[in-house]
């Protein structure tokens, strides 16, 4: 059963559904709700620039450890990729990311509709190497014809990775030592950024990723929030007239200080993180579960994402009474399943997924 199909008999039966699809199928978090709730009534200006959005501004750059940093807040995660990559490259630039980055595989062409081509190149467990990234830009350089051509403009990757796997401290620093060797800035793509830096694997914090991109979004969507996400230009300026390339994109909005609220409830009290932490260690017990079934996991990860491989008629049982996605084929008989916590992910969710578990046949 395709994805959009499992989505749609979620859909239509979403009260027996334990939902593990993704990580935003709840509204806000309930700290993020009650400041919504509280602020309701109070009269602000418009597009951004009231006290709620400029407050979080600042508490975010104090948790970036960048006091300088520009700050944006836009509507959502496709729109922000979309907005940071048109408004950084030059209109006969590329993006160079790995074959499996979101803009390249899950953003319907976002990035191609603005007339810039997405660089993929080949990744490994989901994640772009700095030596394959250096040998495409040095085989580039070098040859004769490359005026004809897509000019590569900047570098994106996602933090985590699309498969749920962490960059590693190393592995960062040398993507952007290569992007500084030849000019590119560095984005990342940070639409599930708090649980990436709260994964166990991870070797980074906040501070020390603003210090080593040029710029990059902390997700809201997926993190607590009813939507937006807060862009961060850190080792660059913003682009000239940003402001007027997010409202060109359709990511700014009107009523700005819904974003702005909820960022400032979000970095209060490091709520971002705590939350972010509770969805890793229900992912931990996820996997655990699972392994204990004997499932064949796709790919080791650490965060909230968790790939498995499932028998065709197994997954189908289990598809009957929980949501969650079916990635892609394995082979003529088994499925790559996704299973995804979040901030929202209840004790009583996973009781419930263990029974569930315990009532298939054999996993192999």
């Amino acid at each position: 059963m395709p994805a959009t199909d499992s989505l749609r008999l979620l859909h239509l039966n979403p009260i027996a559904m334990l939902p593990f699809e993704c990580d935003y199928s709840c509204g806000a978090h309930p700290l993020v709700l009650k400041r919504l709730i509280e602020t309701n009534d109070e009269r602000t200006q418009t597009y951004g620039f009231d006290r709620f959005s400029e407050r979080a501004r600042e508490k975010i750059r104090t948790a970036c450890g960048m006091p300088g940093a520009d700050i944006f807040f836009l509507s959502g995660g496709t729109q922000t990729n979309a907005t940071v990559i048109d408004g950084i490259l030059k209109s006969y630039e590329g993006v160079v990311c790995a074959e499996t980055g979101h803009i390249n595989v899950h953003e319907a062409g976002a990035i191609e509709a603005e007339g810039h081509r997405v660089i993929a190149l080949p990744a490994v467990n989901g994640k772009l190497e700095a030596t394959s990234l250096d040998r495409f830009m040095t085989n580039f350089e070098q040859d004769e014809n490359r005026d004809h051509v897509v000019q590569p403009g900047m570098v994106y990757i996602t933090v985590p990775s699309e498969l749920g796997t962490s960059y590693s401290a190393r592995e960062v620093s040398d993507i952007y030592e290569v992007c500084r060797k030849y000019r590119l800035p560095l984005y990342v793509d940070g639409a599930r950024l708090g649980y990436g830096l709260m994964a166990d694997d991870c070797d980074f914090d906040l501070p020390w990723l603003a210090r080593h991109c040029d710029v990059f979004y902390i997700g809201g969507t997926k993190v607590g929030a009813l939507c937006g996400e807060a862009v961060v230009f850190t080792n660059m300026r913003s682009p000239r007239h940003f402001f007027t390339i997010v409202k060109r994109h359709g990511a700014l909005m009107a009523k700005g200080r819904l974003i702005g609220v909820q960022f400032d409830a979000l970095f209060t009290d490091n709520l971002y993180f705590s939350i972010s932490r509770h969805a890793i260690a229900a992912a931990r017990r996820l996997k655990n579960m699972l392994r204990e079934r004997g499932f064949q996991f796709f790919i080791e990860s650490a965060t909230n994402q968790q790939f498995v491989v499932m028998k065709n008629p197994v997954m189908e049982k289990l598809a009957r009474t929980v949501a969650f996605s079916r990635w892609e084929k394995y082979d003529e008989t088994h499925t790559v399943c996704r299973f995804v916590t979040s901030w929202a992910t209840t004790s009583d969710d996973l009781d419930a997924l263990e029974a569930a578990l315990s009532r298939l046949p054999a996993a192999r």
